[in-house]
């Protein structure tokens, strides 16, 4: 990542005092919406009441939002079951059903009747029915299993209240631990399992820009996918089968094409997945010192090795560019995270709110010490996974060799990888695996072969490698497995001495909340994969000392194409923009919003959808920790642009009556 492209260095002080109008952050828990938090909303802008948003009693807007596979969200937006979410949210699925003669991530997918839609075995959509505070009932359980002797952690409490649950409501049960077990949160779902893919463009229109525009703005991505949800008869989740019908859904979004200014309210409905506000300044300074430079130097490498073979090879692209996506993603990420929270000092405010916490500094302290403590085993550890465990597909391939007790479809398992690539990726592995953890870690092959070998990793990896079937007993499949995460997990814990950071971390938690409950401060948990409302406006921001656009255009894709794969154009989709007028086609808002938010409706101020959330900016990339008042930014695909791709490029008429129908 180029930091010049968005740090202006020299006037960061000028920019933090030129921000916009104040944003509101928050990923707030739809079924605790109090009057306090309705009221700023509608200071915003919003005309919808707080019942409007969520009810479990009546229909409301949480009915037409819905999880996929808690991953992405997703939306209704017909009477017969149609779903609309991101591109990349569903280009793992695109990506399974692709081959070479039909290359639907190339070429893009679109049913031009029911009977065309492609049933993606799998593939689940989770519909919200109620979400029931029940933290009274789990410390109740707590204290029994306690005076019985049991063991009580999350995961005990999770199976005895969600069976518990699921046996007298029939649903899907999800318990979730807020503020580190402040409060506890029961989410009842429908599980709707026949899903059907209905429209999917190619990835040069879904994804225009592809790795280089990622986290980037402006961007030009019409990334959307359009699923359909199947039932019984009845309307009841059912297994995949031709007497299914579309799922009338209890609500489904109008959709608003008369667009938004800078200014409008925004609202974004999702299941965002992880954040970490909530975390000591000890357990980011770890981050950022010891596990972020190693996962962020390795996973570099290995895509520029996955990519140049991709560039080389088109098989080689269509196996491995859903790879590649999801290891950009999290690379980038990663990388944003760091620098950004260098930039924005966070490690300084995280202390800075710690000694607000006065009656807790042993406990900072003790984080402090722990974590200071398991840094060498944990360095172990990173490098070990990063470059052994995950490092290749193969890897993958011989734990499950080793460890299944079934036999394996190895002419499967292989027919997805590619040799050449793998073989590189290994080599890599080695030589990162040798150069950086302790040789008391190493197994007795790996041992064996350096002794032989030294630092003649061409010649160690040439004397176990094979391009036949691995089984338990191939020596490439031993020293894959030879040694586990477990001993490397031993020496942490040993370092840990009795009470290990995660415990600490989580009093720390506690702590926290208590603090700002005493202070009257509203607060929202960490996200979890729970359904989350945040609410802000139209708007934009300045990078490099200049201010940029809210909103982008179609006739600027023509300004960036280029002879790259990232940035080239279908003859006939180049056609279609140069005879067409300038559509809208992304637009940012200062929405709250983190993993799992991708696919998210973005709503205006009467609850009709005008776009789809995608992305945020790279300024953005420290928010999993900490929010950043005006540089916090959620990418958009304009509703308007999927209508109008929809129309003049995949002709779907058929469609689009459906959509406007109801």
């Amino acid at each position: 990542m180029n930091t010049s492209k968005f740090f202006c260095l020299s006037t960061i002080a000028l920019l933090l005092a030129a921000v916009p109008a104040r944003a509101d952050e928050g990923m707030w828990m739809v079924n605790a919406i109090s009057k306090a938090l309705v009221d700023k909303m509608h200071n915003k802008g919003l005309e919808l009441s707080g019942n409007e948003i969520y009810d479990a009693d009546a229909v409301s807007l949480k009915d037409a939002i819905v999880s996929l596979d808690f991953g992405c969200t997703g939306s209704f937006i017909s009477h017969d079951g149609l779903l609309i979410t991101n591109h990349h949210c569903a280009y793992s699925d695109v990506h399974r059903l692709s081959t070479p003669e039909h290359n639907y991530l190339e070429d893009g997918f679109w049913a031009r009747s029911a009977a065309e839609e492609i049933y993606i075995p799998g593939k689940s959509v989770q519909l919200l029915e109620r979400i029931l505070d029940v933290t009274d009932e789990v410390k109740a359980v707590q204290e029994e299993e306690k005076l019985e002797g049991k063991p009580f952690g999350m995961r005990r409490l999770s199976y005895i209240i969600e069976k518990r649950y699921q046996e007298t409501t029939g649903l899907m049960a999800s318990l979730s631990s807020m503020w580190a077990g402040s409060k506890y949160y029961l989410a009842l779902y429908r599980v709707y399992t026949d899903v059907r893919l209905v429209a999917a463009p190619p990835v040069s229109i879904a994804a225009f820009g592809g790795d280089i525009d990622n986290w980037e703005w402006p961007q030009h991505k019409c990334d959307f996918a359009i699923y359909r949800v199947y039932g019984s008869p009845e309307g009841a989740p059912a297994p995949h089968g031709p007497k299914n019908v579309p799922l009338v859904p209890r609500k489904w979004l109008q959709i608003s094409t008369s667009g938004y200014k800078p200014g409008d309210f925004a609202m974004v409905l999702g299941y965002p997945g992880r954040t970490d506000r909530y975390t000591s300044a000890a357990k980011l300074a770890y981050r950022l010192d010891t596990s972020l430079p190693i996962t962020n130097s390795i996973r570099a490498d290995q895509m520029e090795i996955i990519n140049r073979w991709m560039n080389a090879d088109p098989e080689v692209r269509l196996k491995y560019s859903d790879q590649f996506f999801m290891l950009s993603n999290i690379q980038e990420n990663n990388e944003g995270l760091a620098q950004c929270c260098k930039r924005f000092k966070v490690l300084d405010k995280l202390r800075k709110r710690e000694r607000k916490l006065k009656e807790h500094q042993d406990l900072i302290k003790e984080l402090d010490t722990k974590y200071a403590s398991i840094t060498p085993a944990e360095k172990n550890l990173i490098w070990f996974r990063e470059s052994i465990v995950r490092g290749s597909r193969l890897s993958t391939i011989a734990l499950r060799v080793k460890n299944s007790r079934q036999r394996l479809d190895m002419e499967r398992e292989y027919g997805a990888i590619d040799l050449r690539v793998e073989k590189d990726l290994i080599r890599y592995g080695i030589q990162k695996f040798y150069e950086n953890v302790d040789s008391t870690l190493w197994g007795p092959l790996q041992k064996e072969l350096f002794a032989r070998y030294g630092t003649d990793y061409d010649a160690l990896l040439g004397s176990i490698w094979t391009d036949e079937y691995l089984t338990p007993d191939t020596p490439l499949c031993r020293f894959l497995t030879e040694r586990g995460i477990s001993a490397y997990n031993h020496d942490i814990e040993s370092a840990q001495g009795d009470r290990n950071v995660s415990a600490a971390g989580g009093e720390f938690t506690r702590a926290l909340y208590n603090w700002r409950e005493e202070h009257g401060v509203l607060q929202y948990p960490d996200a979890n994969s729970t359904m989350r409302l945040t609410y802000g406006t139209v708007s934009t921001y300045r990078r490099n000392c200049k201010k940029l656009p809210w909103q982008t255009w179609s006739k600027e894709i023509l300004g960036k194409e280029n002879d790259t794969y990232e940035f080239s154009l279908k003859p006939e989709w180049r056609d279609l923009l140069k005879a067409g007028e300038s559509i809208p086609v992304d637009f940012i808002t200062d929405n709250d919003i983190t993993g799992g938010n991708s696919g998210s409706p973005v709503l205006n101020a009467r609850g009709e959808l005008i776009g789809l959330a995608f992305d945020g900016n790279k300024e953005s990339l420290a928010s999993d920790v900490a929010w950043t008042e005006g540089y916090n930014k959620c990418v958009n695909t304009d509703i308007r642009f999927v209508l109008w791709t929809l129309k003049e490029y995949m002709h779907l008429d058929y469609l689009l009556e459906e959509i406007e129908r109801h």
